[in-house]
């Protein structure tokens, strides 16, 4: 029995009531479309069920987390609508043939178009559970595959909107095609920054430019964290103060940057930092304050191997001493420079396989910078702050003891 035979015995039964032909027909029309509709709820709710629970139950047999990532992403539930739109689809539009065939095939036209979508959803989410999937694993945590399944899913959606376009209309795909073709410019620039995204992204994943975790700094942007999401249209930055900038991809190529991945992979993070002494600190150095600086354990045996090369020289050239500017002498910042090298090579957290330096900028109005160029073993921000910060601390409280002074902007006085 097909549906019209099934829809002229329920007329009949109305035609018997004393109903007229017309109403009969109505009112059975209307009976079996509500008749249906309910089946389809009963088979949508029994499917997803039985679906369902058989996911939960695969998902809690095996130690895979694929399966969990489908559950989450609602494919159980979207496989579920397919026997409900597929019997909609063989019977709905066979009831309105009584009507008009015209108007049966427009139903039918909009089932296959709501089943296209369905199977465009059920593409799209199982695509997303293996895109979820695959950032758990090593090797892909840090690449964008959020561009290349955006990418995909705009030429799925691209297709899918051709063939629901096809199926409403009645055309052919060709005559679509030839359209989009003509009108070709204007989609290439309603769509400029998906594909300068894609080819941005691209050139990020071949080049290993930027990856998902990366420290990335960007002024322009106003942007200095970690990258936390690479997709078609814009790369997410999370600040260090939580806040999170969207930079689009695009840009990523075309402007410059710096990634301090190199910096992590490293064995060191650098330090480079000055003191500014003050420059009329700086003076030959008193015989008595030479013998003081000698109890200084780190500079005592330079200071006696270098007294020794001074006094040599200064006696064969025969230099009159009573003016300390003649001849070689000790400098209290030459010490300092030599104290704060050898305080910095026995520190057991910097890293003294990498550049191990302390050295003398040029002059400024502000004082003689002296430059701490090192690399702290730790890289961890906190930490690495701590050494930087301890390192100053220490060779702040040591300048004294070399007569030295840091420079300090005096306060301005007001007028009198």
């Amino acid at each position: 029995m097909n549906i019209l035979d099934l829809k002229s015995i329920v007329a009949e039964l109305f035609s018997d009531r004393g109903f007229s032909e017309f109403w009969s027909n109505s009112f059975a029309l209307i009976l079996l479309l509500i008749l249906f509709l309910v089946l389809g709820r009963i088979i949508f709710w029994i499917t997803r069920k039985v679906i369902a629970g058989f996911f939960i139950r695969f998902a809690r047999s095996t130690a895979s987390k694929f399966d969990d990532i489908l559950i989450q992403n609602k494919v159980p539930k979207i496989l579920s609508y397919l026997p409900v739109l597929f019997l909609y689809y063989e019977t709905i539009p066979t009831l309105f043939t009584v009507i008009s065939q015209d108007f049966a095939a427009f139903v039918q036209n909009i089932t296959e178009a709501l089943l296209i979508v369905l199977i465009i959803a059920l593409i799209r989410a199982v695509l997303k559970s293996v895109n979820d999937y695959l950032k758990t694993l090593a090797s892909f945590k840090d690449k964008p595959l959020d561009s290349y399944l955006q990418v995909f899913m705009i030429f799925l959606w691209f297709v899918g909107g051709i063939l629901i376009l096809s199926v409403l209309t009645g055309r052919d795909i060709g005559s679509f095609l030839t359209t989009l073709g003509a009108l070709s410019a204007v989609l290439l620039f309603v769509f400029k920054d998906t594909i300068l995204g894609f080819v941005a992204s691209v050139q990020i994943t071949v080049n290993d430019t930027v990856r998902i975790g990366d420290w990335i700094s960007m002024p322009n942007s106003n942007a200095d964290g970690d990258v936390i999401s690479i997709s078609l249209s814009t790369v997410q930055v999370q600040n260090f103060d939580k806040t999170i900038t969207s930079i689009p991809t695009y840009k990523l190529i075309s402007d410059s940057f710096i990634n301090w991945r190199g910096m992590s992979e490293s064995s060191g993070r650098r330090i480079k930092k000055s003191l500014l002494i003050k420059s009329t600190s700086i003076r030959f150095l008193e015989p008595d304050e030479i013998s003081e600086l000698k109890k200084i354990d780190r500079i005592a045996p330079l200071i006696d191997e270098r007294q020794k090369e001074i006094e040599a020289s200064n006696t064969a050239q025969k230099t009159d001493k009573s003016l300390l500017i003649n001849g070689r002498n000790f400098t209290n910042l030459g010490l300092f420079r030599y104290y704060t090298q050898v305080y910095l090579q026995t520190h057991d957290q910097i890293n003294q396989n990498m550049t191990v330096m302390c050295r003398q900028l040029a002059p400024t109005a502000q004082g003689i910078p002296l430059e701490i160029y090192a690399f702290s073993k730790d890289k961890v921000w906190i930490n690495y702050e701590g050494i930087s910060s301890d390192i100053f601390d220490h060779l702040l409280a040591a300048i004294p003891y070399f007569h030295l002074e840091c420079f300090e902007l005096s306060p301005t006085l007001p007028a009198v």
